[in-house]
């Protein structure tokens, strides 16, 4: 390709912040729940990057085509690659889509075919725009990127993310569009370049605390300490779900951990409700609903775990709840030793409210700039 902006590009990067800025200058999007893609196009080649240096063009041919549509002949977009339903962003059938067969993948890109959302322009014909401010990529992307239509050739997949420089209409979608999949809220200063794998924006996103039951953990990768502890809901009906992990420790934390559930290991397997998943054999075979399992999205890293006896609560803050599952993991808060397995429930998950996606691009037309 012979673009001013070549691939590979790490994409620009966001810390996260627990209230919303409201300083002048700044400008508000949707978060978009999905796979993070940079569109290279040189005349009829198009490459679809990933924030991971992953091609993902193979994955998502309906894309390529759709785009090739949508864009000038030369050009390089960041976006969001994500999968609309009547529900809302689903991320968990987006994941399905890394599929490793070609007759798979096209199955798929027409029973679910994705959808675009660009965000920022990095070059257009041969001008690198990585330097200009914010503002101008913006505008500029505002006039080469064309999606919308009346539903007869695609076009309709592919979006220009709503934008606004109010913080009460972006705390508005904050709010109210979460059941519809969002993930919060980015903000960006509208003097800001385009630094690549620089954490230069901010990020908004909705956290919450669940109680969950301590039912196994996993070793760190340094074999030095804990990894990650398995976490449990019950139903209804008195079962334990695994639900996600709780990670991201210190080093110190990682072997206090091994000292304080040291007692939990004794004769964990008797009775514990995961007993058929905890041999290496059924690992292999289990799908990634299982604590053991693996699954595409894993790349088949080691995922065995040991049992422990489900004794223990703790307190996990999360960001939301998707098919059931804590979504991009928890962080543990605190052991909670008044609290009983049993009261862990699925009924102190906060249900959202379901909300409309095509409603965020109705209402953000026309909203100031």
């Amino acid at each position: 390709m012979e673009l001013p902006v070549t691939p590979p590009v790490k994409p620009m990067l966001a810390k996260s912040v627990s209230t919303l800025p409201r300083e002048g200058g700044l400008r508000y999007e949707p978060k978009w729940d999905g796979f993070r893609c940079i569109v290279f196009r040189d005349g009829d080649e198009i490459e679809l990057g990933s924030r991971n240096d992953r091609p993902l063009t193979r994955y998502f041919p309906e894309l390529v085509e759709l785009l090739r549509k949508a864009l000038p002949d030369k050009c390089v977009v960041d976006g969001e690659i994500v999968i609309v339903t009547e529900n809302g962003l689903d991320f968990d059938t987006l994941q399905q889509r890394l599929h490793p067969a070609a007759s798979r993948v096209n199955k798929l890109a027409v029973e679910t075919p994705a959808s675009f959302v660009g965000f920022d322009l990095l070059a257009l014909g041969d001008r690198d725009l990585t330097g200009e401010p914010f503002s101008e990529r913006r505008r500029l992307l505002e006039t080469i990127l064309h999606g919308g239509g009346d539903g007869t050739d695609g076009l309709e997949r592919i979006h220009l993310t709503p934008i606004t420089d109010d913080p009460d209409v972006a705390q508005d979608w904050f709010t109210r569009f979460e059941g519809a999949g969002f993930d919060g809220v980015m903000v960006k200063a509208a003097d800001l370049a385009y630094l690549q794998d620089k954490r230069v924006m901010f990020k908004v996103k909705h956290e919450r605390t669940a109680d969950c039951v301590i039912a196994g953990f996993r070793w760190h990768k340094d074999g030095q300490g804990v990894g990650s502890l398995l976490l449990g809901l019950f139903d209804a009906e008195g079962s334990l779900h695994h639900v996600g992990v709780a990670s991201s420790f210190t080093a110190a934390r990682r072997k206090e951990l091994v000292d304080e559930l040291a007692p939990l290991r004794v004769d964990a397997l008797e009775n514990h409700p995961w007993r058929e998943w905890a041999d290496a054999a059924a690992q292999a075979r289990a799908d990634g609903k299982m604590p053991g399992g693996v699954s595409r999205w894993t790349g088949g890293k080691d995922l065995s775990w040991e049992p422990l006896r489900t004794e223990l609560v703790a307190e996990v803050r999360y960001e939301h709840v998707m098919a059931g599952r804590l979504r991009h993991g928890g962080r543990l808060v605190r052991f909670r030793t008044d609290r009983t397995p049993e009261s862990c429930t699925y009924a102190q998950l906060d249900e959202v409210a379901p909300a409309e996606l095509s409603a965020i691009f109705d209402e953000a037309k026309g909203v100031a700039r």
